[in-house]
């Protein structure tokens, strides 16, 4: 059995947004007990992590990593007609993943203690997005 549902999210610009709870709907509304859920996003400039969900630091700490490495406005970068956060919301979402696999057991993702689902959004300005969860399995 397949299931599909797709999952908007408004963000209000940079930064990380907790998708647990609506994949975690889309799971159990999909009656599959096990399997696997791929989660996409349907975006080139965010993009999808599963990432530790106690201590909001970690979230601050990947973009101030992701803002040394991938700094936006550097001079080098020529893929600019959206602004100077343009081409380093590509570069960063290439950097991260556009889909998880998670696997599902007992009608839920199987996520350990300190693992959540999020959308990070790269972009500064707030944007409409749109994500996939696709469940097969029994």
């Amino acid at each position: 059995m397949i299931s599909q549902h797709e999952i908007e999210i408004a963000t209000k610009g940079r930064g990380t947004y907790d998708l647990g709870r609506d994949v975690q709907r889309a799971v159990r509304d999909s009656g599959i007990s096990s399997g696997l859920c791929h989660v996409f996003i349907r975006h080139t400039s965010a993009s999808l992590m599963l990432c530790e969900n106690a201590d909001p630091s970690v979230m601050s700490d990947l973009e101030t990593f992701m803002s040394r490495y991938v700094p936006d406005g550097d001079p080098m970068f020529t893929h600019t007609a959206e602004g100077p956060d343009d081409m380093p919301a590509h570069i960063r979402s290439i950097l991260t993943q556009s889909d998880l696999n998670i696997p599902v057991r007992d009608g839920r993702c199987a996520l350990g203690t300190w693992q959540g689902i999020y959308l990070w959004e790269h972009r500064y300005a707030p944007h409409s997005r749109r994500v996939i969860v696709t469940v097969q399995g029994d």
